[in-house]
């Protein structure tokens, strides 16, 4: 698969349950659920573990909100970084979401997933 030449809209299309995943199960803080479109390289840097320990100390990470929208497409390299608008449930204001995704044994997989 080229994920480079496809469009903002396709890419985006690729990336919305791939970040409602990662919202779902970050809310219910599901290691397993939350890293299973990871690249190799980020399931390495993303051990149950330190997830634990980022879900027990920032409260915005186990109350996003389904409310998010995404904004646009930045192509790096070979990887694609979707922007979102997210939303908490209980802390006010907005936050940026980025998905950063490329390809891995012909899958389209998570290289980077934050919240700003």
């Amino acid at each position: 698969m080229d994920l480079l030449k496809k469009s903002d809209d396709e890419i985006i299309a690729i990336a919305k349950p791939i970040w409602a995943n990662l919202v779902k199960t970050s809310n219910m803080k599901d290691y397993g659920g939350f890293t299973k479109d990871f690249g190799s390289q980020m399931l390495f840097g993303a051990n149950e573990v330190e997830l634990g320990k980022q879900w027990a100390n920032n409260k915005l990470l186990s109350s996003l909100s389904e409310d998010y929208e995404p904004f646009g497409c930045l192509r790096r390299g070979v990887n694609i970084t979707v922007l979102f608008k997210q939303r908490s449930k209980e802390i006010p204001g907005e936050f940026l979401g980025r998905l950063v995704l490329g390809v891995e044994d012909n899958e389209v997989k998570v290289f980077g997933a934050t919240i700003y």
